[in-house]
């Protein structure tokens, strides 16, 4: 006969718990080792006093029965030390992320994959299903608003815009107890197709077991099925991996749930559970912890779309089109000398920083025989990169671009070409262009949003033998600027829109092809624009293209592997 609540509460105060039970009492709270008081093998966790837990599961593999435990205080669960051995099978909302509403992911999802209407039908209905319906059942109307018509070939939100909301969601202490088990299991409430690539290609889980969605006709119609045994046997190929299992639950996060609700917990030796007042201790996943880095991230919203938060936004929409409309028209009709101060007055932020022994460019004297222009290269971080150095010079400059969309090439108020990929055709090109006047280069051939630099591509390096780098970075706080699959030509419109852009233009110190009287090669010369650039704005150098950026947001594999491997060099 199991003994009951009060009798072990009582033997772990005088730390006479038989073998059977010393790892089940309580159950209340994971925490991470560093966080513990350490004694003699295995780690004493005690959490607050006055947690609730509605039921604490048994060791069913033990012959154990479930018991309630109610207003326990000053509960202790203890966690071996011995996890590298372990199978260890988690719930990964509620353990692996801080915030126990699943509203934001699924709001990105109908905004980003669907349209402004279907986020706006579920932020409408959201209050009510949360009243009226069920946990379970609130969540399966909230995914058949986001997912009902949308084409299941197209659908790479999973991959391209989730990854960076979950960890940016993910708690540090619980994520550094579930790296030591030898094996990790994720088992998730949401349809398998948004968490899959964030959990196993980010955070590197083994396994992930989740909700497949209903297709017809290759669309999905927006019901779930249900999590059985058959789908955890197929996801971890031996049955018997589950019995010699731990599993880490939680039954904090909508106070009724808890992890014996799935099968895959069934025949698990210890479960541990996670409480809600632990979960909000918890301090984010820093950014140079992540197992792999997050590069590159593609969607309009910039920010995490919680309740209010999307509120606030469709509030700001119609005075944001309004105010990105008018701001348009500025940059496009006012003279380069004025418009700075005009868009200032508008709430955008430009910070210009010149070099000590800068010469401007009305200085250069182009009239001479055989005299170039200056060829300025700069990172990419928008559309209007070179816009914003043609105004932060005030003098009209040529941009060379390798895509651009018909609208924005027609609105520019500055000169762009095209390049035709043909390194031949190109560097001839820019040679003409830049005996015409100053020219500017993106050589990293497309946007990127997180602080890393693409691999800078060597053709500027063959044009000019002085190269004026030049380094910008744009912060914005409700939409991106940019898109990898979205409509090019409303670029401008979404960074435009936002309340407070904020931009920063740095000219640097010419780069000259010769180092100490060593002439450099041109993959030299463009590596070492690109690590100047990187350390003036504390960024990350990759030897990453556009192709991979493309690859990774739209094409077959999520993360560049083994030969094509994310390389990173400082």
């Amino acid at each position: 006969m199991a003994p009951s609540p009060q009798a072990l509460l009582q033997l772990a105060e005088t730390d006479a718990l038989p073998p059977l039970w010393e790892h089940v009492v309580t159950v209340a709270a994971l925490s991470a080792p560093t966080r513990a008081a350490r004694r003699s093998g295995p780690y004493i966790l005690s959490p607050p006093s006055g947690m609730r837990l509605e039921r604490s599961t048994s060791l069913v593999g033990m012959g154990i029965s479930p018991f309630g435990i109610a207003h326990v205080p000053q509960q202790r669960i203890e966690i071996i030390s011995d996890l590298e051995n372990q199978v260890l099978i988690f719930h990964a909302e509620r353990v692996l992320l801080k915030s126990p509403s699943l509203f934001p992911y699924l709001m990105l999802v109908a905004f980003e994959a669907g349209s402004i209407i279907r986020a706006f039908i579920l932020f409408l209905i959201y209050p009510f299903i949360r009243i009226i319906c069920r946990e379970d059942l609130a969540l399966r109307v909230m995914v058949m608003v986001c997912f009902f018509g949308l084409k299941k070939e197209k659908f790479i939100e999973g991959r391209a815009v989730l990854p960076k909301f979950f960890l940016e969601d993910v708690g540090k202490e619980s994520f550094e107890v579930l790296r030591r088990g030898k094996i990790t299991v994720a088992v998730t409430d949401l349809p398998r197709v948004m968490v899959e690539s964030f959990l196993r290609d980010y955070l590197e889980i083994d396994f992930v077991v989740g909700r497949e969605l209903k297709v017809l006709g290759g669309y999905f119609v927006g019901l779930m099925e249900e999590i059985t045994r058959e789908n955890i046997n197929i996801a971890l190929h031996v049955e018997e991996i589950i019995t010699p299992s731990i599993a880490i639950g939680s039954v904090g996060c909508f106070m009724r749930k808890s992890c014996s609700d799935f099968e895959c917990f069934s025949n698990c030796k210890e479960i541990y559970l996670v409480s809600e007042q632990e979960r909000r201790n918890w301090h984010p996943l820093p950014r140079d912890s992540y197992p792999k880095p997050l590069i590159f991230h593609d969607g309009r919203l910039a920010f995490r779309p919680t309740y209010l938060a999307t509120l606030a936004m469709f509030m700001w929409l119609p005075m944001g089109f309004t105010l990105a409309i008018i701001r348009i028209i500025i940059a496009l009709t006012l003279p380069s000398k004025i418009v700075i101060f005009i868009v200032h007055l508008t709430g955008a932020q430009l910070r210009v920083f010149y070099p000590n022994n800068f010469i401007s460019p009305s200085k250069f004297e182009k009239g001479k025989k055989g005299a170039k222009g200056v060829l300025y290269v700069c990172n990419h971080r928008t559309l209007l990169d070179p816009l914003l150095i043609s105004y932060c010079l005030r003098t009209p400059l040529t941009a060379v671009v390798y895509s651009l969309s018909r609208m924005s090439e027609i609105i520019s108020p500055i000169k762009t070409v095209r390049l035709t990929r043909n390194r031949e055709r190109d560097a001839e090109l820019m040679h003409e262009l830049l005996s015409q006047g100053d020219l500017v280069v993106c050589p990293e051939g497309t946007t990127c949003r997180e602080p890393y630099l693409l691999r800078f591509s060597p053709l500027f390096a063959e044009i000019s033998d002085e190269i004026r780098p030049v380094a910008i970075d744009c912060r914005v706080s409700v939409f991106y600027g940019t898109t990898a699959r979205g409509f090019k030509s409303l670029d401008p419109l979404f960074f435009f829109m936002n309340p407070w852009p904020r931009c920063t233009v740095r000219f640097l110190d010419v780069v000259r092809g010769r180092v100490d009287d060593y002439e450099i090669s041109k993959y030299e010369k463009a590596n070492l624009v690109q690590k100047v650039i990187a350390k003036e704005l504390g960024f990350t150098c990759t030897r990453l293209t556009r192709k991979d950026k493309y690859l990774i947001l739209a094409g077959n594999d999520g993360i560049v592997q083994d030969g094509n491997k994310i390389e990173l060099f400082r």
